[in-house]
């Protein structure tokens, strides 16, 4: 029986780990399945290729597709997320320049005490004249929103106290080097680079902003999926074969020497292999600092779509684009994420698979076993760096809170 081929679309990112590794370490052909990996260097054209056939699946940011879905800047798709790639592994890093101004440390900041120094200097840029300026990797992106939640919890008005602008990440440290913005909330090795260049300085990881942030996703156009189905099955459980390797002690060196090769990331082996390894070289010069679940690839059904994690964007979606909040558009945006599909895939495989679809998002503090319908599932601290938590059930109330 021939393979089922998948042409899937990604960015020069270490979150594009799984698909790479799949195909690399043969874990898609044990599936039946055959990968074939297109490189591009920004979102709007990893979307693109996807909705018009180029691609079969894509590595996506998970409020693109979203965003998509709900006809955002462009016709509507239906797209499906039957797969998570990974929680967090952003970071905020800052010009040298900036850093000095607000007197950044040697190891990464309180979100809290870093904002009050980044306000007081964004107040300052702003009556003299030159704004602070942040590049985001996509308006739709899990970056944006996360700094935007940041920036307003700590008093910083986004598009009035600062500017926030777009960089491909590939160019995200290029443009911190060229004075072109202040600052950038990009994914690994970005940050690194920038950081091994000289340019940059590391501020916050997107980890203490949202615990368990959700950050890339598979993405799938929906009459696929529906055509496709047992194939697409067939490469969600190689994915999650691959993040199961992408964990276990004692093959970041050997991830990280793939991912590092021209075709995929063709970027410095040792930045790739500290983002792997959780430990982030804060400021130029200086040793890394170890930062527990930096990136959160697989534990704790990490790959999981819970529709509640779509849902929060779809709030953010509501508040920085100023649109009405509706519930059908809420409905419609929860039901991108496909919970169904991967019970489906991973079923019989021992994988812990979530009783629910959706849950209270930033709600636990500590540790603590959850309902599965095949496993044993425990749940990590998934806070918001303020406190608040988000009810999927009650987006309209959550939003009125927000300030």
């Amino acid at each position: 029986m021939s393979a089922e081929h998948f042409r899937i679309g990604f960015l020069p990112l270490v979150d594009a780990a799984l698909p790479i590794l799949a195909h690399e370490l043969g874990f898609a052909a044990r599936e039946g399945v055959d990968i074939d990996l297109v490189r591009d260097m920004t979102w709007a054209t990893v979307r693109d290729r996807l909705l018009y056939g180029h691609t079969d699946a894509a590595h996506m940011i998970a409020p693109l597709a979203i965003a998509t879905a709900l006809g955002r800047d462009r016709p509507s798709v239906p797209l499906a997320v039957p797969f998570v790639l990974g929680l967090n592994g952003n970071a905020v890093t800052f010009s040298t320049a900036l850093a000095a101004e607000a007197g950044l440390g040697d190891g990464l900041g309180d979100p809290a005490t870093v904002g009050a120094a980044l306000r007081d200097v964004a107040a300052a840029r702003k009556a003299a004249g030159r704004p602070l300026r942040f590049g985001v990797v996509h308006r739709y992106s899990s970056h944006n929103y996360m700094l935007r939640y940041w920036l307003a919890g700590v008093g910083i008005r986004p598009d009035a106290d600062v500017e926030i602008v777009v960089t491909s990440p590939p160019f995200a440290a290029d443009a911190l080097a060229a004075g072109e913005v202040d600052g950038i909330c990009v994914g690994e090795p970005w940050n690194a680079i920038a950081v091994d260049r000289g340019v940059g300085h590391i501020a916050l990881a997107t980890a203490q902003i949202w615990r368990r942030g959700v950050e890339k996703i598979l993405a799938i156009r929906s009459d696929v999926v529906e055509a496709r189905r047992d194939a697409v099955e067939a490469l969600l459980r190689a994915l999650h074969a691959a993040a199961a390797h992408f964990v276990e002690p004692g093959t970041a060196g050997e991830s990280a020497a793939i991912l590092a090769r021209p075709a995929y990331l063709d970027a410095p082996q040792d930045a790739i292999e500290r983002a792997i390894t959780d430990r982030i070289r804060v400021a130029p010069g200086g040793e890394p600092v170890a930062y527990p679940d930096f990136m959160f690839q697989y534990r704790e059904a990490a790959n999981f779509p819970w529709r509640s994690q779509a849902a929060w964007l779809y709030s953010q979606m509501v508040r920085w684009d100023g649109i009405a909040f509706s519930p059908a558009n809420a409905a419609t945006a929860a039901g991108v994420f496909r919970p169904d599909i991967y019970r489906a895939a991973l079923a019989g495989s021992g994988a812990p698979l979530p009783g629910a679809s959706s849950k209270l998002e930033g709600g636990l503090d500590a540790p603590i076993g959850a309902g599965s319908t095949q496993g044993r599932l425990l749940l990590g601290s998934d806070r918001f760096f303020d406190g608040r938590a988000f009810d999927p059930e009650d987006i309209a109330g959550y939003l009125a809170d927000l300030p």
